[in-house]
This record gives C-alpha cells, structure tokens and sequence, in this order.
C-alpha cells in the first residue's frame, strides 16, 4: 500500500527502532509506549485487519503470536516464578480490529506490552 506507514518501516523508507526482523516479519519499538516495553509486530506483506487475514495467513499469524513471547522474554518482561512459588513480571498481548476495536493503522500489528507496573491505560 503506497500510502501505509507500516509497509513504509517494513520497505526501510522510514526508521524504526527495530528488535527482529526475518522475511515476513517485522517487530519495533512503538514510538508512544503505553509502557516500558511496548513492541509491535507486522507482517511484511499488507494486511488491512485480522478480520482481513485469509486462510494462507494461517502461519502468518501463528508466527507472530510465537514470536511474543520470545521478544517479551529478551525484553525483559517475561513472567518470572520465584522460589516461593509467586509469579512476577509479564506482559500482554493485543491486536485491534477496526475502529470500534481502537485500530488506528490499517495494517494488521500486534502490540508486546509489559514491564513494571503502574502503566498508562493499564486495564
């Protein structure tokens, strides 16, 4: 998409700071986090919305929910059990569909956000 901000940074014409990258995916650093780790993952090839994925995305998208977890962990925020058995740290995962669902870029992303409590708009 010639006007798309996300196939811009995934075609290099804008800067990202970025955390991984292979040839489908994509994942940087959000410019306004809503926390100390806030990381997004596109795909390289454009897909308007998660309710826009096709069937030959099926992979497409279980890899970018397998890749959570990894950048979570070498960021930092993967959940931690303790010798007492608690659990610490953690992060959440989040893809808005459509303007009611809070997309603001049509082209389909999945947010990585975690770290230390208290966060912005924490829910």
């Amino acid at each position: 998409m010639d006007n798309c901000i996300f196939c811009k940074i995934a075609a290099k014409q804008i800067p990202s700071a970025s955390v991984y990258e292979d040839e489908e995916l994509l994942a940087f650093k959000d410019i306004n986090p809503a926390a100390p780790v806030h990381l997004l993952i596109i795909p390289k090839v454009h897909i308007d919305t998660l309710s826009s994925a096709q069937p030959e995305h099926t992979a497409l998208l279980g890899k970018m929910l397998a890749l959570a977890p990894k950048l979570a962990q070498e960021q930092g925020c993967a959940p931690v059990q303790g010798a007492d058995g608690s659990l610490s740290g953690g992060y959440k995962t989040l893809i808005n569909t459509g303007p009611d669902g809070g997309q603001e870029v049509y082209h389909l992303h999945m947010h990585v956000i975690g770290g230390p409590k208290p966060w912005r708009g924490q829910r």
